[in-house]
């Protein structure tokens, strides 16, 4: 099934990672990776759990998606966050 072309341009809008961005500014980091492949792929297991959570860098990435990749979440959910990934981990 397609997606309404309305709701693919709403989609596309939000990097995987996102780049020096003042939203993410007071989140909790609980985890750094080396790649945004494996920083998305924790990121959407929080989230499936009901964790908000976001990767952010402060760079740009290369063009390999490699480079400083912080999985943050909010103040009040770093200690289920913590949790999770340690039992997950």
């Amino acid at each position: 099934m397609r997606l309404p072309r309305l709701l693919r341009a709403r989609v596309s809008r939000e990097p995987a990672v996102a780049v020096s961005d003042p939203r993410f500014h007071d989140w909790e980091t609980v985890s750094t990776f080396e790649d945004a492949k494996t920083a998305v792929a924790w990121r959407d297991q929080l989230r499936g759990l009901g964790v908000s959570a976001a990767c952010v860098a402060d760079h740009e990435l290369d063009r390999t998606g490699r480079g400083d990749v912080y999985l943050v979440v909010p103040p009040a959910e770093w200690s289920a966050a913590n949790e999770i990934l340690d039992n997950l981990g």
